[in-house]
């Protein structure tokens, strides 16, 4: 076994995980050694990324005239972190809005699609009447919504699932019938077990400062007019070439600056001799010394990576499940489509007993898509609650969206692209104690100096989180110094 000493300063980073919360970690620290006076940098960074490409779940690829997203397709700008990275390589001009002329999501109700309500946020709308005209709902349903208002606070002192919540709040029908198909398009888990507390906390808020949802929601949705006039995005973005531009655009700015593995597979992370170095073992029998770790990897990889480290981190991050999904990307011509798909999306209800979990409309968010008279559709299967499915072969699961599409949109005839990207236990559930769980594995982390952890496992699934995460590792590491 081969061991490379570092001689003095600078100290060795590596950062393992070269998805967005990895190449978010390398750049921060990059740019603090290039703006630093001192003419050695702080730290020499080294990436390794045990796939062949960097980006992680980013993947962007042009198929016959399509431009497919297997992964995320765009992300939110309510949180900084992805506008924070597309400003520091200069990819602002890149920056695309969603198409204003579709708009709003659709849900499957009694085998067909309807729109969801106006406004409606996850958990609720400032506009009742919405609610009230839509065939969602039956009249007893409809009441029990309106009614949330005479609701009383929670008396519940610990973690409560998001199941629970809206059960209180809104009723079962809410849940059932459009709650757990909006929040199961995030984050592919079951709301029964999701922590409100680590998934959707200002709602939580809302009910400690209002008293209700509705008067809460309306409170927001008007500061949130009053803090988005003149604004120069809306609350979607993507880049102009699919969101690959982002991580070509950081190993770019990477390049000379930092090393990059690609296909290297870390083995184990150990402490070398009891002292404050790391031996970072890699499975071709090589270890790195290091004087610092940023771990931006799945909790599952984390939880084997840290197994030799002494302490319960390992376990503590085992605890921490993970769903599975895949994504099929089809591509049809207009004229075999009965639908107008006149909005962004559809999601489907778990009562509904369908296959799928969701279809997004890619091409009717985001121009330059499809080819002209043509639509690019993306359809979800899987997640925590069929996790049996992701387990088909590519043929059957082609077979299976098909038949979905065709029942639910009148999709006709042979695509003219079918495209399937797995995701085997890539989204962490955010269950109930999650919160108490993060906790623990800071407090684990803390003592063990120049280890720190990045990624979707912990506060934040969305890909601005992701990015969050990164700078936040970097700046914890810099503030050690």
């Amino acid at each position: 076994m081969t061991v490379q000493h570092l001689p003095g300063r600078p100290r060795r980073c590596l950062v393992i995980g070269g998805g967005a919360s990895g190449l978010a970690a390398a750049l921060a620290l990059c740019d603090a050694a290039d703006a630093q006076s001192d003419p050695a940098p702080r730290f020499e960074v080294e990436l390794i990324e045990a796939a062949d490409r960097l980006g992680g779940a980013i993947e962007t690829v042009r198929l016959d005239d399509y431009l497919v997203e297997r992964g995320p397709d765009m992300f939110i700008t309510d949180k900084p972190g992805g506008l924070d990275l597309c400003r520091r390589l200069g990819l602002e001009d890149q920056l695309v809005k969603t198409d204003p002329q579709f708009g709003g999501s659709l849900v499957v109700r009694a085998g067909r699609p309807v729109p969801v309500p106006e406004s409606f946020q996850l958990l609720g709308t400032p506009k009742i009447r919405a609610v009230l005209t839509s065939p969602i709902f039956s009249w007893a349903g409809k009441l029990r919504m309106a009614l949330e208002p005479l609701v009383g606070r929670s008396a519940q002192a610990g973690d409560e699932s998001v199941g629970a919540f809206v059960r209180r709040r809104l009723g079962r029908e809410a849940l059932e019938r459009l709650v757990q198909p909006l929040v199961g398009g995030i984050y592919t888990g079951d709301p029964e077990r999701l922590s409100l507390a680590a998934t959707l906390p200002r709602f939580i808020e809302m009910e400690r400062a209002h008293g209700s949802l509705w008067q809460g929601l309306r409170a927001r949705a008007a500061d949130k007019e009053k803090a988005t006039r003149g604004a120069r995005y809306g609350l979607f973005v993507s880049l102009r070439n699919g969101l690959s531009q982002l991580v070509d655009a950081a190993q770019g700015a990477l390049e000379g600056r930092c090393r990059i593995r690609l296909g290297t597979e870390v083995k184990t992370i150990k402490r070398i001799d009891g002292e404050g170095e790391f031996g970072v073992e890699l499975s071709s029998g090589e270890t790195i010394q290091a004087d610092a770790v940023i771990l931006a990897v799945s909790c599952k990889i984390a939880s084997r990576l840290v197994s030799d480290l002494p302490g319960d981190l390992s376990a503590r991050l085992g605890e921490i499940e993970l769903a599975s999904s895949v994504v099929v990307s089809t591509g049809h011509r207009l004229d075999q489509i009965e639908h107008p798909l006149d909005a962004y999306g559809l999601v489907v209800p778990r009562g509904e007993g369908r296959r799928v979990l969701a279809v997004s409309f890619a091409s009717r968010k985001l121009a330059g898509r499809a080819p002209q008279g043509r639509v690019l559709l993306r359809t979800f299967v899987g997640g925590e609650l069929q996790p049996e499915l992701v387990e088909l072969d590519d043929q059957e699961l082609r077979a299976l969206v098909l038949e979905e599409l065709e029942s639910l949109l009148g999709v006709r005839g042979d695509p003219e692209l079918i495209d399937v990207a797995r995701y085997r236990e890539m989204m962490p559930q955010y269950n109930v104690g999650h919160l108490d769980r993060v906790e623990t594995i800071e407090r684990l982390v803390a003592q063990i100096p120049g280890l720190v952890l990045a990624g979707n496992s912990f506060r934040g699934v969305g890909l601005p989180d992701c990015i969050a995460s990164g700078f936040e590792a970097a700046a914890s590491l810099l503030d050690e110094q």
